[in-house]
């Protein structure tokens, strides 16, 4: 022991300084002394921890290693927090160090090992209970920090899902409007030279209830195949071909996705002259390529818009603390729209099996829906290319259950018991933070619920189970 340290020091530690001189002075002959430099490391992650320390001088900053990546976590200094008080506290079971401690400005502290630990407690057994309240205190504030970066987490991933929902149809819009643009200017001309051969009204009025009972025709019924509109953009090739328009392959096309065959455009030339036939047909394809593009405009923007509907129901975070009302069906359903782009890199089929008449859930809606982001996240990691996912949910007057499952590898059976602890991960070095699970378990918790998990090679299964109503079990 150093002897240039003195009661009087000791006494200016938040966390002893009420204890009597005679316990300051067992402390004191029982602890060593060190001394650190601004910057220098006095653990890494790893290192094995088995003395508790009181700080004299300086404070220091813990970083916690999140698979190979150092982020900030807390900061040990004599204050009311912490009591200047770090390292393995009694009763912990922290048996290594899960990241860097970093000396800010010079540090001075002393050290007492873990083999005395019992006998102080046998000495001033109040003082041991304050350092076990110092613990706890920690472990909140962890916890704290733990679900700050889960939420950070799973807002980064709500942002990339939004970036890569929102780019499909934002970019349909700018394609669609170039094309109407350009079409719009082709209608001019090409009514300038309909307009030459003097067609008749009653010819544009025919064709102007053909075309609407094709549409009212083609969103009534099922939509082709992609293999049943070459087929019919085929036999149109074929007919232009017979009737002299040399094969026009961009007018086959329209004319197959308006819904029109052979025998439909025969009608409509019927009583046309030769001369104006060409004309009729470019003018008319020109008409209804502009209606589908116009169609196809409508589509990406209703998407947009149930994005935003999705984005706005997804991320309410219910600041008041307060619970609400939530529609669970709608909240999986905005989940599995917001990470779509995942599903379709991976080509995964979503099974939904959901029950009828689900009552409205009493939830904190945000945290819940950070649950079902997690988890379905996590089981679009694990599903192998043109994997499965399954979505399953039970309810009666009491409780839902949602069943989560999906067809990846699996998860050992030796490490099961371990997927809910803070920090454990499965996945690769920075592709998971081990957060996830753990913010899963108690957000089920806070809503008086359970998760359970079951899983073998090409099978896993994640149960939640929550009640309906949080108001019964406060009564209870």
């Amino acid at each position: 022991m150093n002897q240039s340290v003195t009661i009087e020091e000791l006494k200016k530690i938040i966390a002893l300084r009420d204890l009597p001189d005679e316990h300051l002075e067992w402390i004191l002959a029982h602890s060593e002394y060190e001394e650190y430099e601004d910057g220098d490391i006095l653990y890494k992650t790893g290192d094995v921890i088995e003395a508790m320390a009181f700080l004299l001088e300086g404070k220091i900053y813990f970083y916690l290693n999140v698979n190979g990546k150092l982020v900030y976590y807390f900061s040990f200094e004599n204050d009311d927090h912490s009591g200047g008080v770090t390292g393995l506290l009694p009763y912990s079971r922290m048996r290594s160090s899960p990241g860097n401690s970093c000396a800010v400005g010079k540090v001075r502290l002393i050290k007492l090992h873990k083999k005395y630990f019992q006998e102080l407690e046998q000495l001033n057994p109040d003082f041991t209970q304050r350092l076990i309240g110092y613990m706890t205190e920690r472990a909140r504030s962890f916890a704290t920090t733990q679900l700050q970066h889960e939420k950070v987490s799973a807002l980064g991933k709500l942002a990339a899902g939004i970036a890569h929902e929102m780019n499909n149809p934002a970019a349909a819009i700018n394609r669609i409007s170039a094309e109407l643009n350009k079409r719009s200017k082709q209608n001019y001309e090409l009514t300038e030279e309909l307009l030459k051969h003097n067609i008749n009204p009653g010819l544009i009025r025919n064709i102007r209830e053909i075309a609407q009972n094709k549409e009212d025709n083609r969103f009534a019924k099922t939509k082709f195949t992609p293999l049943q509109l070459i087929q019919k953009e085929d036999e149109l090739n074929e007919w232009l071909n017979k009737k002299g328009s040399n094969g026009r392959n961009e007018m086959a096309e329209t004319f197959a996705e308006a819904g029109f065959s052979p025998d439909d455009l025969e009608k409509i030339i019927l009583d046309v002259p030769y001369d104006a036939f060409q004309n009729i047909l470019d003018w008319f394809e020109n008409l209804l390529s502009s209606e589908l593009l116009i169609k196809d405009l409508e589509n990406a923007s209703d998407r947009i818009t149930m994005l935003v509907g999705a984005i706005k129901s997804h991320v309410r975070m219910d600041r008041s603390g307060d619970l609400h009302s939530t529609n669970i069906h709608e909240d999986l359903e905005n989940t599995l729209l917001l990470l779509g782009y995942k599903i379709r890199d991976k080509n995964i089929q979503v099974k939904k099996k959901f029950c009828e008449d689900m009552s409205e859930v009493d939830a904190y809606i945000g945290e819940l829906n950070q649950v079902w982001t997690n988890i379905i996240d996590n089981a679009i990691y694990a599903v192998p290319q043109n994997g499965e996912l399954e979505i399953e949910t039970e309810c009666d007057k009491k409780d839902i259950t949602v069943r989560i499952t999906d067809n990846g590898e699996g998860i050992p059976k030796e490490i099961l018991s371990r997927i809910f602890d803070p920090f454990f991960t499965t996945k690769k070095v920075g592709e998971g933070t081990g957060i996830g699970l753990d913010i899963v378990k108690n957000v089920i918790t806070r809503h008086n619920g359970e998760v359970k998990v079951n899983s073998i090679p090409g099978k896993t299964e994640f149960i939640i189970r929550i009640p309906v109503s949080q108001n019964i079990i406060k009564k209870e």
